[in-house]
C-alpha cells in the first residue's frame, strides 16, 4: 500500500526540475509529442532507444512524463549506479531502482510507471557511427507485461546520440569492472535540438504462463524493436538539422 503523503521522489521531482532538469530541458530544446499514450493510473511500462553515454535520455524521458502526468517514473538503471552509497542515495531520490526482474515487478504490483531501457548499456555506449541503430532487446519487459498486464508503451528519442558522441568503447572492461566503458569525445552536452515521441501502447494480455516462453517472448520483443526502428527512421527522415 502506498503511504501518504510526499515521498523522497516526490520531492526531488518537484525540485530538481525547476533547477537542473528544465535547465537542460530548455538548452536542448526538447520537444514532447504523445505523452497523452501513457496512462494517468495503473500499471505502465515505458521503454525507450537508450542513447547518448551521459544517461541524459533517462532525465529527460522521467522529466517529461512527470511534467505532463505528475506520475514518478521509477527508472531501472544498472548496477553502477549502487555500488557506492553516496551515489545509490540520489539515484534512489531520482526514482532509479536496480535493474532486476523482481524489482520490475514489484514496482508494477503497486500501479507504477516503470522507464526502462531494453537495450541496456550496449545501446547508449555503442559508438556514435552506430547510431539511431537500435541493439538487440532483453526480453524481460515483454515478461514484465505478461506477467501484470500492464500496457507498453513505447518512445523514441531523438538527438541524444549527437549530444554527447562516443568515439570508441572498451568492452573488454566489462570482463573487470562489470561494464562497458565508452570513450567519449565531450562531455558538455552540444545544443543539438531533442524530439522525444511517445507512440501508441501495446495492449499484451496477461498470461501469466506465456512469461517463461522464451521464444514467443523473444518474438515479441524482436517485434516491437521492429516498430520502434521503423518510427526512429520515419522521425530521421523528417528531421532537417540537429540545432535548429
Amino acid at each position: 500500500m502506498k503511504k501518504a503523503g510526499k515521498t523522497r521522489e516526490d520531492l526531488a521531482y518537484e525540485v530538481l526540475p525547476k533547477f537542473l532538469l528544465e535547465i537542460i530541458n530548455r538548452y536542448l530544446r526538447v520537444k514532447t509529442v504523445g505523452v497523452r499514450h501513457i496512462p494517468k493510473r495503473g500499471p505502465v511500462i515505458v521503454i525507450s532507444n537508450h542513447s547518448g553515454y551521459m544517461g541524459f535520455d533517462a532525465l529527460m524521458l522521467g522529466h517529461q512524463i512527470y511534467s505532463y502526468t505528475k506520475r514518478i517514473p521509477r527508472i531501472i538503471a544498472h548496477k553502477m549506479w549502487f555500488v557506492r552509497p553516496e551515489i545509490s542515495v540520489r539515484a534512489k531520490r531520482m526514482g532509479m531502482v536496480p535493474a532486476t526482474f523482481a524489482n520490475g515487478l514489484e514496482i508494477l504490483k503497486d500501479s507504477t510507471c516503470l522507464l526502462l531501457f531494453p537495450e541496456g548499456e550496449e545501446g547508449n555506449f555503442k559508438p556514435t557511427r552506430y547510431r539511431y541503430r537500435l541493439r538487440r532487446f532483453r526480453r524481460g519487459f515483454v515478461r514484465l507485461a505478461l506477467k501484470t498486464g500492464a500496457p507498453i508503451v513505447p518512445a523514441i528519442v531523438i538527438g541524444a546520440e549527437e549530444t554527447h558522441i562516443t568515439l570508441s568503447q572498451l568492452r573488454w572492461a566489462k570482463e573487470v569492472i562489470g561494464i562497458i566503458v565508452p570513450i567519449p569525445l565531450n562531455v558538455i552536452p552540444l545544443p543539438v535540438k531533442w524530439k522525444i515521441k511517445f507512440l501508441k501502447p501495446i495492449r499484451l494480455k496477461a498470461e501469466p504462463e506465456k512469461a517463461d516462453d522464451i521464444q514467443y517472448v523473444t518474438h515479441l520483443s524482436r517485434e516491437i524493436r521492429i516498430q520502434m526502428q521503423k518510427a526512429i527512421h520515419a522521425e530521421l527522415k523528417s528531421r532537417k538539422t540537429l540545432f535548429l
